[in-house]
């Protein structure tokens, strides 16, 4: 209230709606060029982030072993899970075993 009494004492009647005026021009273009320099920077961190993402995605890529094809063909060093489990040998039917014991009946 000081503030608008001493300037209409200043300026006059006549200049203080110009002058208020200018003030909200001002004010309105400070207002429009601060938001765009806030989404410039948005934008431009956003694009680091993002830069950051794909660089760790391929990075991940690069350590971790290469997924096989599906329907490829296994390594010569390397057998099929169905051959190693018919690798492994049949437990041995031993005629003193109990369970096969036919002579006390």
């Amino acid at each position: 209230m000081v503030i608008f009494v001493l300037a209409l004492l200043l300026f006059g009647p006549k200049k203080l709606p110009v002058i208020a005026r200018q003030i909200g021009k001002a004010l309105n273009e400070f207002r429009r060029a601060s938001n765009e320099f806030r989404a410039q920077i948005e934008s431009e961190i956003s694009q680091l982030e993002w830069e950051e993402r794909r660089k760790k995605e391929e990075e991940q890529k690069a350590l971790s072993p290469p997924e096989p094809l599906v329907g490829a063909v296994p390594a010569a060093n390397s057998s099929p899970p169905s051959e190693a489990a018919s690798e492994v040998p049949a437990p041995s039917q031993n005629s003193d075993s109990p369970a096969h014991d036919t002579s006390h009946a």
